[in-house]
């Protein structure tokens, strides 16, 4: 995608290419246009931050920052982490300065650390926990962390977090110990879907759950299970003396469904627009997908509609309702198998702090990683 770029910084220099063989060699002439043309490959590579930065902070690197990142926030020094001069911060869609929000109540790292690291992008995801101060100094109060930084030059430039205050939330999560094994296990290579793909099939996932009417093409293993706030909503077992819902007569989906069910019961169509999806981190290796998104209900006779076998249903928030959320999918084979998100009620309608106005009210997929294609 970068070829037009090439050609017209090569067409640029022709004259004097041509000028220069008159006294060069014909095999000289093709070396000095090897060195030239990769000059200026590189040169393009880096002023998109691709190349130079993927190749100056590698995972072990961009999970480095993040702990750097948190450090620092426990200090509540600014100047314990390396940051741009320009960086850009954000918490809970609001643009704040370094110093505020977070960086003055954070008291103690959790233990919870789950990573989706985009080297190619120069980018990392991160779900956790943590403790805020408290009013009595001797004890913490436990919250969720969903966050993003990129990184240039070796700085962070950008700061993008969500930050859900939900204590028991943030015990569940805490009490998880540590993510799903699947998280951290490589897909073999000649098994690997590229960014596009990945992007792709995560996507299908909003798509199939906004205005879901159980008719659509939904991407998931026999064993997709998904984990929200800390807490199982797929699969879960049905209590002694209960009978499992039948998705065939319930009136509202059941956490004791398959993903699968779920999407299939036309059931969730009360989530009425799921915007600003925002893809920020891609890990090909271990085929994960994060993204930060809205998921609005727009209450009112939106509450009501029909199941795919045709019963009138009513369901959903009674008044309008948003959800932000950071998720990302484990994706093998072009199937999620294994879900897990972090998500807050926020002011209906509320914007992320990163796209405009119409792009955080598109339900568009957007790839921000601005990574190469491949």
């Amino acid at each position: 995608m970068h070829a037009p770029r090439f050609l017209a910084a090569f067409d640029y220099h022709s004259g004097t290419a041509r000028s220069a063989s008159a006294v060069i060699s014909g095999e000289s002439m093709k070396k000095m246009i090897g060195i030239v043309t990769a000059a200026l490959w590189v040169g393009v590579y880096a002023s998109d931050g691709v190349f130079a930065q993927s190749s100056a902070c590698d995972r072990q690197c961009l999970e480095g920052f993040v702990d750097r990142y948190l450090d620092a926030l426990m200090k509540h020094d600014g100047q314990a982490v390396p940051l741009a001069a320009n960086v850009r911060f954000t918490e809970n869609g609001q643009r704040l300065t370094i110093g505020d929000g977070l960086w003055r109540s954070m008291k103690a790292k959790g233990t919870y650390r789950l990573f989706v690291t985009d080297v190619d992008a120069s980018q990392v995801a991160f779900i956790g926990t943590l403790q805020e101060e408290n009013a009595d100094p001797a004890q913490g109060t436990p919250a969720l962390i969903a966050l993003r930084l990129r990184i240039a030059g070796n700085q962070i430039t950008e700061i993008e977090q969500a930050v859900i205050r939900n204590v028991d939330a943030a015990k569940r999560v805490e009490a998880l110990g540590q993510p799903h094994p699947l998280f951290t296990q490589a897909i073999p290579e000649n098994e690997r879907a590229s960014r596009v793909d990945l992007i792709r099939t995560a996507n299908m996932y909003f798509s199939g759950m906004q205005q879901n009417d159980g008719k659509g093409e939904y991407p998931f293993t026999d064993d997709c299970n998904r984990i929200e706030n800390g807490m199982q909503t797929t699969n879960r077992p049905t209590p002694a003396g209960e009978t499992r819902p039948d998705p065939k007569t319930a009136t509202g989906y059941s956490a004791q469904w398959g993903c699968l069910e779920q999407f299939k019961s036309g059931l969730l169509h009360f989530v009425t627009r799921i915007r600003d999806r925002r893809y920020v981190a891609v890990d090909a290796e271990r085929g994960l997908v994060f993204a930060f998104g809205f998921f609005d209900h727009s209450a009112g006779d939106t509450r009501n509609f029909s199941t795919p076998s045709g019963r009138n249903v009513t369901a959903g928030p009674a008044q309008p309702w948003t959800w932000y959320i950071a998720e990302m999918f484990r994706i093998e084979k072009g199937k999620i198998r294994q879900i897990e998100a972090v998500l807050d009620r926020v002011p209906y309608g509320m914007n992320s702090g990163w796209s405009s106005w119409e792009d955080g009210m598109s339900d568009r997929a957007q790839d921000v990683t601005r990574a190469a294609a491949r």
